[in-house]
């Protein structure tokens, strides 16, 4: 099944107001906090995986590192215990939990400068395929990243950036708290293209 033919479903018209025609895939991906309860397959966790596999990055060094956990095994609540508490709090709705760490240094040991952006490049296209799929991906910046790093053993040349909590779309935006549901079926912004893309200097608008 192709992007195109696949329909996305979600709990939430959450419409997207585009100022230029994009791909359905690119306009319906969003983050809700609130996902059904059917466990995710691994043959999709897999396909997500292989698409993030295919990411760009710079000279093809691949720096990224993912550890995942289904709910109910030991790993989902090893990621669930290094999120904050205000992650916590919806993301135990999650069916899956994923860590997402860069190794920082290159294969001579300097700086590797471009390996978050190609972590970047690798949750874009582990998102796209999971929207492909109906499945919600949501970033996390509220995670201990030196616990989580401890936790699964990852070296000190390695960074934490992110959580993940994922899963089909769907639940029941209720079983969040009230400022969360506002924030669920509130309207989508963004900035307009003219205050970040310049055909010339940049502009501090």
């Amino acid at each position: 099944m192709t992007l195109q033919q696949t329909p996305i479903m979600s709990y939430i018209d959450k419409s997207t107001p585009t100022d230029h025609t994009i791909h359905p895939i690119i306009k319906n991906r969003w983050s809700p906090r609130e996902f059904s309860d059917t466990a995710v397959e691994q043959q999709h966790v897999n396909q997500i995986l292989e698409a993030g596999r295919w990411a760009p990055s710079s000279y093809n060094r691949q720096p990224w590192t993912i550890i995942y956990g289904h709910k109910g095994d030991g790993v989902y609540e090893r990621i669930f215990s290094c999120l904050d508490e205000f992650n916590q709090g919806w993301a135990v709705n999650a069916p899956l939990l994923m860590v997402a760490a860069y190794k920082k240094d290159d294969e001579n040991g300097n700086e590797n400068f471009h390996a978050l952006h190609d972590l970047g490049a690798f949750s874009m296209s582990m998102s796209l395929q999971a929207q492909d799929l109906n499945i919600a991906m949501h970033q996390m910046a509220g995670i201990d990243f030196n616990a989580a790093r401890g936790e699964f053993g990852l070296p000190d040349n390695y960074h934490v950036a992110t959580g993940i909590a994922a899963g089909y779309y769907g639940g029941d935006v209720s079983d969040l708290n009230e400022k969360l549901q506002e924030q669920e079926t509130s309207e989508r912004k963004r900035k307009p293209i003219t205050r970040f893309a310049f055909n010339g200097n940049f502009t501090n608008a």
